[in-house]
């Protein structure tokens, strides 16, 4: 009993069922990969030769992927004695573990239409973060997707297609026929040799050929970017990266952060910097509040010209603080915000050093404000677990309050975490309380120090303005869960209710506010990098002396702190790459990258470097968000080069502890 499969003359039917799913597998990929097409056909290369090249590379990763997948139904095929082919034995494993698969594959199907809705990738690092932090990943789901009617249709159609397997006689064929045994070595070794061939030379980058990002998304196969990714998502930067030399690297770096009252402390490899005031430091120095908030990008503002009236309260502080109307995120995850605002740092390659071991006791914002004898206060409304923060933070100077309910921190940490009660909780989705009640919280902490007459740092991690976009009913206008405009209207709302709560208290005429975006709603595009995509308003507010004005340079997260240090006239030890945006030598720049791109941002200008050192030079046309490319300018490369090298040195070289 033999059927023909193309390179495989008169194959034994009992492979039948193997094959028959290995084409099945290929076919529904293609159906995905076109549906993908649908679904971004205005941001996708429709060229005849673009999509013929998408579809054949995808399909060349679906082949891969669909041979690993049977693998070890080849080996138990190879291994099952013929002599029980059709035995119950014989059936009910093949059975069960086909069923299983299916299952898990139509799951994985769902979860990769999902996550493009998301993120508009395959599946990236994010998908493998998302692997550890499974509460607050199932919990999203289950509230941001009808998730009966999701498993009911992942159950539907695997019965489906086993049924349509059994119609065909894929399952008769393979516990009726015997196959011999060397048909079935020369099976395995085939399947061998292309599980070989893989791992060994084909790599997820492979599949990156175009200079549309969609293309190249959608060439991808969701399972080996998956597996690719958990086997890549920390990157050194001289392994992966276009280098020079490090003495030179740091000169270039040195030279752009030195100002007139700066003093470096080394002449070696270091960036380690006194910087002394010209003006004397206030006798009572002002609380600081600092509010990361989720998602919030420049263009949810009526100031960048959205006229939904979504962002009121930020809309009104922009005309009445000192508001940076030009500066833009380092990257695309709040960890990634947080190591920006806190270490001063460009987005080192890989993951965010948030989520890096060996992290604490580094030189931080934290430290400055503990040498100026503050509290330091992290708040977060979700469980301080997820993506290390409460490790991150902890291990570097603040008090955590979050609401972990029986996480706890490492032994070596010293700090306290308290935890947020059920009592302090109006309103709690995946994501954590919402916001209404973390700035509740951190005011309350906020009254106990001032009566105990201390100084504090509080430090406020939003998360309302997130999937699935829930929040407490008739606080708004547009109906919780029902999409993203409710969700930053919610957060601005939240805001302006904690601010008016706030300037009722007895410590607010000396506290300063400083507000930020983490990132925006979303940063994926067409390009490399969207660079529109990552500008994010920020404001100083309540700061006294200083008069309220738009600040029009191009700047970045990390400048938000050494120019907040400068205007207290704060004199101080700096490890950061950040400076002051109002020093003369301040050149206008900004740093936006993805985990593996690096790019350097002057005016309309963009370096990206990538991965396999490479590194293209781009014009930025703000108004269509296109990158047009230039002539490569090796001066504009070696200063890339320099900030991302020295800034990955320093954190490889644990040259950033205190």
């Amino acid at each position: 009993m033999t059927f023909k499969v193309p390179g495989f003359a008169h194959l034994s039917k009992r492979f039948s069922l193997l094959f028959n799913f290995i084409k099945g597998f290929i076919l529904l990929s293609f159906l995905l990969r076109i549906a993908f097409f649908i679904w971004q056909y205005d941001e996708v290369s429709w060229n005849i030769f673009a999509i013929f090249r998408t579809v054949l590379t995808g399909v060349f990763y679906d082949f891969g992927v669909s041979i690993f997948i049977a693998f070890p139904g080849i080996v138990y095929l190879l291994l099952f004695p013929n002599k029980f082919i059709g035995s119950i034995v014989d059936k009910v494993l093949v059975f069960f573990f086909f069923v299983l698969t299916i299952f898990i594959l139509v799951f994985t199907f769902f979860a990769e239409i999902t996550f493009w809705d998301e993120f508009k990738n395959r599946f990236n690092f994010i998908a493998v973060d998302y692997l550890i932090y499974t509460h607050e990943v199932v919990k999203n789901i289950q509230e941001s997707y009808p998730l009966p009617l999701l498993i009911s249709g992942v159950v539907g159609i695997t019965a489906f297609i086993v049924f349509l397997f059994y119609k065909c006689g894929s399952f008769r064929d393979t516990f009726t026929a015997k196959a011999p045994f060397k048909q079935r070595t020369v099976v395995f070794l085939s399947a061998l040799l292309i599980v070989t061939v893989y791992i060994s030379f084909v790599t997820n980058k492979d599949a990156e050929w175009s200079s549309n990002r969609y293309n190249n998304e959608i060439s991808k196969a969701g399972i080996y970017s998956f597996f690719a990714e958990f086997r890549n998502n920390q990157m050194k930067y001289e392994d992966f990266y276009t280098t020079c030399d490090n003495q030179e690297a740091f000169g270039i770096v040195r030279d752009k952060i030195t100002q007139k009252n700066s003093t470096f402390l080394k002449d070696d490899w270091s960036i380690r910097r006194t910087i002394t005031d010209t003006l004397p430091e206030k006798v009572i120095q002002p609380n600081v509040v600092f509010i990361l908030m989720e998602s919030m990008s420049a263009n949810f503002m009526k100031e960048f010209g959205n006229d939904k009236n979504i962002t009121p309260n930020m809309d009104a502080l922009a005309q009445n603080s000192i508001f940076f109307s030009n500066l833009f995120a380092t990257g695309t995850r709040t960890v990634r915000g947080m190591e920006a605002v806190t270490l001063c740092i460009p987005p080192t390659p890989g993951q965010s050093i948030v989520k890096r071991p060996d992290n604490h006791n580094l030189f931080t914002v934290s430290s400055v404000f503990q040498k100026k004898n503050y509290k330091n206060n992290f708040f977060y409304g979700g469980d301080g677990y997820f993506d290390n923060m409460n490790s991150y933070f902890g291990g570097n100077g603040f008090t955590i309050y979050d609401r972990g309910r029986g996480s706890v921190l490492s032994d070596d940490i010293k700090t306290v975490r308290h935890n947020i009660e059920d009592n302090e909780v109006t309103f709690e989705n995946a994501w954590g309380i919402c916001d209404e009640n973390i700035y509740d919280k951190m005011l309350k902490v906020a009254d106990a120090h001032y009566q105990k007459k201390e100084a504090f740092f509080n430090f406020v991690m939003t998360t309302s303005n997130h999937k699935p976009y829930t929040y407490p009913d008739h606080t708004i206008d547009i109906p919780s869960g029902t999409g993203r405009d409710g969700a930053v209207k919610y957060n601005d709302y939240a805001f302006g209710k904690m601010m008016e709560k706030a300037r009722t208290k007895p410590w607010f005429k000396n506290t300063v506010f400083v507000i930020v975006a983490d990132h925006c709603a979303s940063s994926a595009g067409k390009d490399e990098i969207d660079i529109k995509n990552y500008h994010i308003p920020a404001f100083i507010y309540n700061l006294p002396g200083v008069a309220n004005q738009k600040i029009m340079q191009q700047c970045s997260q990390i400048d938000l702190f050494p120019t907040l240090f400068s205007l207290l006239h704060w004199n101080y030890e700096s490890n950061f790459f950040g400076k002051d945006v109002f020093d003369k030598k301040f050149e206008p720049r900004a740093f936006v990258g993805t985990y593996r791109k690096l790019s350097l941002l002057k005016g309309e200008k963009a370096m990206i470097l990538s991965d396999q050192k490479k590194q293209a030079f781009y014009a930025w046309n703000k108004e269509t968000n296109d990158l047009k490319p230039l002539p490569m300018d090796k001066k504009f490369l070696d200063e890339a080069i320099s900030w991302y090298q020295t800034a990955d040195y320093l954190f490889t070289n644990k040259l950033l502890k205190e």
